[in-house]
Parts: structure tokens; sequence; C-alpha cells
């Protein structure tokens, strides 16, 4: 076995996309990879049945998403052509999907649509329903001539020196300025080569559901010109007449979910007002006339996966119904599973195993998922009565070749609370030795760690630390009073932070105390701020995405205005004496801890005078620090940035411990 190196990584397979054939024979799901020198990632469409195992369906290494046709052909889209890739090159609105036959055969052009499409779905051969981008811009750019369209691409190009804002949020991370552009419904027939919009120009669809039947869809809408407030609509869709009804049975509701179960809707949402925007959905079913509605479970937890890792790439399904069920995946404690629930509100456990659940499908009762297990990274399983059978191994050569650390779980109390973390002991670890050590902070708040594969704390694990990490007040996993600390940040979640390391140095005297750091992304680069402020008992300390000032975030973030207030339980004019007293920024005076500071300049969740604020408050004050600054990344740099810039950002805060902690 060989220790593990830092770019290990690059060889990696991460899975996503995992989709059944309508006849539930074959399984598709797409495997990408990092590839160093085009600093991008090669994404192909694989396919797997129980007669021929896995097969690589594709192989031009642009095949990021798909869906099927029918049950022998695929949906993919990708632009291969001169001529659309010149299209393309001249931002004229376009994508291409392309068809595969699973049996056999090279893909063909199938058609393409004159919009900036994020999803498709089948109603027939020629009529799809096609979620896509709207920009005024190019409203019914394809119904202009050639030479109509090239003068209106010339307007466009004129107007790139200038953003003009007058609504928030107006950028989000990820996707850059986002004024007046919505994620608008369509309905698109491919052999008219006619699109019709069902939603309006100032609606954003945030969900879309069809029936078995496909004569009607559910859509969860937000609209909004100036200011977008956070409740949602529940609308039914007539395929038919493509006509929308509002049906929302609850009004002041953030909806997240709902579909079609047996003969009634089957929704999931919450009204915030218990414990704010972090609050559990609860689930309720109504009939399509959207009037009367029943809550049928207080479920009090997420209805996503929360377990933080650094090694995915690409999304997955986290819903579905099959028969009379509705599947989920639930994030409960440090684990993420499969749920079920019935229309009477009845929930069951399908799957119990500790680590998470990346994705799934499921028909007619067969059910595969992507999941991560033990210390192993992204597999395909299949799933019968709870038992979990590995269909792929395409990432068996780590466990097979490296070095690997296992989490060691401490559970303690602090307040009458149970918390819980884990220890991983340096690799070639030798007892009575003393090694330096780095607490690791998690994101959200209302996420968690897990005992699943981390690659930063192997990484440092094979470098000689002691790596430490927990959930504190504010994860996920533990119900809603757990989770919320509105109005508390910095206090109750760095009470378990700090007590947390006190019985990590207890039952670990091997860790130097004198030689230890911190380290955190998104919420973890607060506390480590925070911390920095508050104690000087971390020698070194990374700080990365990080919110230094509750005051500016309110007005820079992408989520500031709604975020501050709910979160802090503040605005600048409300209570500006709370806000700063939140701010890590406030406390600046005080760090004696050298500190590096990572950011994105396309961040936009936590903008990067965040960062520059705390970075020139610790120069000002003499603290040794160090800022960098990754060019065309955002706040997911660590979870799907380019290739380099992850190897790159790993590097950094690796040297930096390397120099203040041995």
């Amino acid at each position: 076995m060989e220790n593990l190196n830092l770019k290990d990584f690059l060889n990696f397979k991460f899975l996503s996309n995992i989709n059944l054939s309508p006849d539930g024979l074959n399984l598709g799901f797409v495997v990408s990879t990092p590839d160093e020198d085009d600093n991008d990632y090669k994404s192909n469409i694989h396919i797997y049945s129980e007669d021929r195992g896995i097969i690589q369906l594709t192989s031009m290494e642009d095949s990021k998403s798909f869906i099927w046709l029918n049950s022998s052909t695929i949906l993919f889209p990708a632009i291969r052509k001169k001529d659309d890739i010149k299209k393309k090159d001249d931002k004229k609105p376009l994508t291409v999907y392309n068809k595969i036959n699973i049996y056999g055969g090279e893909a063909t052009k199938a058609f393409e649509i004159p919009l900036y499409a994020s999803r498709l779905e089948v109603l027939d051969d020629d009529n799809y329903l096609v979620l896509a981008s709207f920009n005024k811009k190019y409203e019914n750019f394809h119904l202009l001539s050639e030479s109509e369209q090239r003068d209106r691409l010339d307007e466009i190009k004129e107007e790139d020196d200038y953003e003009v804002l007058d609504e928030i949020p107006f950028w989000s991370n990820g996707e850059g300025f986002t004024n007046k552009i919505r994620s608008r419904l369509y309905h698109v027939n491919i052999k008219d080569n006619a699109i019709t919009p069902i939603t309006d120009e100032f609606t954003n669809v945030e969900h879309l559901a069809l029936n078995g039947a496909k004569d009607k869809a559910l859509l969860i809408t937000s609209s909004f010109t100036d200011k977008l407030n956070l409740y949602s609509g529940l609308y039914q869709l007539d395929i038919n007449t493509l006509k929308c009804e509002k049906i929302s049975p609850i009004l002041e509701f953030n909806y997240s979910y709902a579909n079609y179960l047996e003969d009634m809707i089957i929704f999931m949402g919450t009204d915030m007002k218990h414990y704010g925007i972090n609050e559990n959905p609860k689930i309720y079913i109504t009939e399509d006339e959207g009037i009367t509605y029943v809550k049928i479970n207080d479920f009090d937890r997420s209805t996503w996966n929360s377990v933080g890792s650094d090694c995915r790439y690409g999304g997955n399904r986290a819903f579905k119904v099959d028969g009379k069920y509705l599947y989920f995946i639930s994030t409960n404690n440090s684990s993420s599973n499969i749920q079920r629930i019935s229309i009477d509100g009845r929930i069951e456990h399908v799957t119990d195993e500790i680590g998470s659940v990346d994705g799934f499908d499921i028909i007619d009762g067969k059910l595969y998922m992507v999941a991560m297990r033990d210390l192993k990274l992204q597999e395909v399983y299949s799933v019968e009565d709870k038992k979990e059978v590995q269909i792929s191994f395409i990432n068996s050569w780590l466990n097979n070749s490296r070095n690997l650390s296992i989490p060691e779980e401490v559970r303690f109390k602090n307040d009458n609370n149970s918390l819980n973390g884990w220890v991983m002991k340096p690799i070639g670890y030798v007892k009575g030795n003393k090694y330096p050590g780095i607490l690791n902070i998690h994101g959200g708040p209302k996420t968690v760690y897990g005992s699943i594969y981390y690659h930063e704390m192997q990484v440092w694990a094979n470098k000689g630390y002691f790596v430490f990490f927990m959930n504190p007040r504010g994860s996920d996993g533990q119900g809603n009073e757990f989770a919320d600390i509105r109005g508390k940040y910095g206090t109750i979640d760095y009470d378990d932070l700090m007590l947390f390391t006190d019985k990590v140095l207890e039952s670990y005297p091997c860790i130097d105390k004198s030689r230890i750091g911190v380290t955190g992304g998104s919420y973890g680069g607060f506390m480590t701020n925070w911390i920095i402020g508050h104690t000087n008992r971390f020698k070194a300390a990374a700080s990365q995405r990080s919110i230094s000032n509750w005051i500016s975030f309110f007005g820079n973030s992408d989520i500031g205005y709604y975020f501050s207030k709910d979160q802090v339980g503040a605005t600048p004019w409300s209570d500006v004496d709370k806000m700063w007293f939140h701010s890590p920024l406030k406390y600046a005076d005080k760090v004696e801890t050298p500190t590096l500071f990572i950011h994105s300049d396309e961040d936009y969740r936590c903008w990067i005078p965040e960062g520059l604020q705390m970075y020139v408050a610790l120069k000002y004050h003499g603290v040794p620090s160090k800022l960098v600054v990754f060019k065309g990344e955002n706040h997911e740099l660590s979870r799907s940035g380019k290739p380099k810039h992850r190897v790159r950002r790993l590097e950094e805060i690796t040297n930096w411990f390397e120099k203040y902690l041995k």
C-alpha cells in the first residue's frame, strides 16, 4: 500500500445522473473524470444491465446528462457539428440533443432547440416540455431572419460592457448576473419548430413533475419584479391546453417538492414561521384542486443529502414516485439514506447503512443508487429488502492501493445536547510520538460531516496530521431545534467546537497542543474567522470562502438580504449592533493566529470583499496572513472547481499548515 497523494484526486471517478430505462432493464449513469491538461471534467454515459454488466456507451467525453427517449434510446445534450459550434461561438441560444441506441451504433443529432435548455421532458415523439433560461435580450430570437439575428447579436454585444440592475437578487453564485433572467417553461414541438412559452417572463420555475398519463404537470414557481421573497406557489398545468392554474393549498408557504401519488398530490414545504429559512419541510397531501389539504407526517428531518464530501461532481435524483410510495433521501444524524412515505403518512427506511446516498432511481420496486460507503468513493449499488449489493467497482483502486485513515467517533454532551465528531489518526501513527492536528469545520451551517471519504482530510492524515471534525449545533440531521442557531452564530456553536477540541486533546494525548490548526469553508470559514478572534490556541488557520462582516454581507451576497435577517436576526437598520457583534471582523484586532484566506472572484455567495476585509484587518494589525484568489471560480471551488484549481487550493492550505505546524 502506498501513501495517498494529493493529486490522486485527478484519478477519481464521479458518478451522477443515475437513471433507469422505462422498462427497468437498463441503468444509465454518467462517469466524470478530472482532466488536468484541459483543466476540465470528461464525462461519458455508462449503461448497466444484469446480463451485460457495465459498458461505456459514449466516448466523446461531453455527455454530462441524459434522459431516456424510450427503453433502448438515450437523448443527451452535446454540441458537436461545426455549424452548431459556430452558432454557440456566436452566442446564439442553442441546445442540441443527440440520440444513441444502447445496443450499438454511433450517436446522431436528434434535434436542436433555439433555447438555453436545462431540462427536457418527453411528451411524445414530437412534443416536449422544456425548462430554459429566459433573457429578454433573446426574446423570440428564433423567429428573426438571419440578418435580424446578426443585428440583435450586435446589439447584445454592444451591451456586454454594462450591467443594468433593477431587482434583488441581481446575481447568483455559479450563474453570474441574473437580473431579469428566469427559468421559464416552454412547450416545444420539434416537428413544427414551434416554441410556446407557458410561464411568464418574471416567473422562475423551480420544480416540474408530470403525471403518469402525461396530460398534467405540477409546477413550483416564484415570481418577482423588484425583490424576491421566499414564498413560492404550486400550480397545475393542463398539457393539452397549456394553461396553468394556481392550486397552492397553503399561502405564504415555501414549497420544496410536489408530485402525483395515487389519486392525490403529495407536497412538501414550510411556512418558515417556527425555525426560519432552514426549517425542515412538512409533508402534506391534497387533491388536484388544491383547496383542502392534510398534513400526513410531522417529519423532523431534512429531505435531502447533507453529508459533506469533496468527491462528487454532477447531480443525482433525490425524489421518485414509484407505485404507492414517494421515495426520498433524508439525512439522519451523520448519514443520509433513502426513505419512503405512503399516502397515509407511514414512513419506512429503505436503506439503513452508514454513509451517504447521493442519488437513486427506482421502477417497479427495482432500486439502484449512487452511494459512498465506508471509505469508498462513489459506486453504484442495487438495493432489495435493505440489502445493498455493490454493482460497480470503478473507484476500487483507491481502497486497494492507498493508505487511508479510519475515522474514530467521539461522542460527548454540551448543554444537554448529544454531540458527535471524529478523529483520524495520521498514517504511520506510532503511540507515544507527538503529532500536529487540524480542526476542520463544515459549511452550511445546516450540513453534516460523516465518516465517509473526504479527500482533503485523508491527504492531511497521510502527511502526518491528526484530523478532527464534528457536527456542532446548527448542523443537520438532528431535527429543527438542534439546527436552529438563529441569532446565536459564534456563541453556542463556538462552545461546541472548543469543547470538542478539548475532548479530542484529552482523549488523544499524542496531539501536540501547541501545533493545532483550524480551517473551514463558507460557514466553516465564518467560524474560522470567529475562532481566531476569540482564542489564540490555534497556531495557524485557513479561512475559506468566508463571511467576516454581516453588515456588508447583507448587501453583497446573492442571499444576503434574507439570510442575514433570518440567521442573525437583524438588518443594518433594525439592529446594526447585533450584526456587528456577530461579525468576526469586529474582533480582528485580537487575532494573533497566522491565517491564510482562500476566495474565488466569482463567489457571489460569500463575495470576495468578505475575505478582503478580514485579510486587510490582519495585515493592518501585523498578523502573518496571505490571500489567494481563484479567478473564474465560485463558491463551489472545493467541490466542483476546475481540477487544477482544486489541486492548487489544497496545496495552498496544506503548505500553510506545513509551514506553521511542523
